[in-house]
């Protein structure tokens, strides 16, 4: 069973990831700065910030080079709050915002409540599920209490709408997500995301990205000077040896020829 509060402590030159969100997940940054991109713009959270993330959503995420990170993540899952609304029978408020990543304003309460959390925590860092549910409701008892409007958000199950494709994949198709994740977050079928896109994009959606990522990646060396090693991925690829290998196969030149070459003129 995934844990549902957990302190995350580690030192690293940097830490970055990708990530799909399953499930709303409440965050303290106890030390350090994070930045966090939802496909649209980047987001800073520093040390003593509280935020939310938003399920069913994409992020890309990084911190500071050379920083000491600490960060307590807590995950308001479906069930729990199931549960939690059927218990406490709250009522629902409407929410207005878009947002991916949410700052929650600093308040004394929720200061209270993360320090109440460290008597619980076992040596790796995680609460055990007996109290992790008791002090979960005592944290969505305190949200609600200072962001009624957090109803609307948390007790709406429902899954993704149906979007448009064509400008939902031109807008994260960076994000290295698989197609299933793509046709749920536009709200389609696996299969009737695969047949709208052939009829938007001529193409198959794995050749589409592929082509897209390497066409981004060809303006970002050629007329930004940019380094393969610091954008393939951002661009969405796991190593530098797939990028390389693909960039030149599209384009018959390497990556690192690429920017040599603009580098000498």
């Amino acid at each position: 069973m995934r844990a549902t509060i957990k302190s995350s402590d580690c030192v690293s030159s940097e830490i970055s990831g990708e990530h799909f969100i399953y499930e709303h997940t409440f965050f303290f940054v106890k030390e350090g700065t994070t930045k966090c991109y939802d496909g649209n713009k980047m987001h800073t959270f520093k040390s003593g910030d509280f935020g939310l993330i938003r399920k069913n959503r994409l992020s890309k995420y990084s911190k500071e080079k050379n920083s000491q990170a600490k960060t307590t993540f807590i995950i308001l899952d479906e069930m729990f709050l199931k549960k939690f609304q059927e218990r406490y029978a709250s009522g629902i408020v409407a929410f207005r915002s878009n947002e991916t990543f949410m700052h929650i304003p600093k308040n004394e309460l929720l200061t209270n409540f993360i320090r109440s959390l460290i008597p619980y925590y076992n040596s790796a860092g995680k609460i055990d599920e007996t109290f992790a549910d008791l002090k979960r409701e005592e944290l969505l008892l305190i949200l609600l209490k200072l962001k009624p409007e957090l109803s609307g958000l948390f007790f709406d199950y429902g899954i993704p709408d149906k979007i448009n494709l064509e400008a939902f994949m031109n807008k994260n198709f960076m994000f290295n997500v698989n197609i299933e994740r793509f046709a749920y977050l536009t709200g389609r079928s696996l299969s009737a995301f695969k047949r709208d896109f052939k009829i938007i994009f001529n193409e198959t959606p794995n050749r589409w990205l592929i082509k897209k990522r390497l066409k981004e990646a060809y303006f970002l060396i050629e007329k930004k000077n940019k380094k393969p090693s610091d954008i393939y991925l951002d661009l969405g690829f796991e190593t530098l040896s797939h990028f390389s290998t693909a960039f030149k196969k599209q384009f018959s030149i390497s990556p690192a020829t690429l920017l040599n070459r603009k580098e000498r003129i």
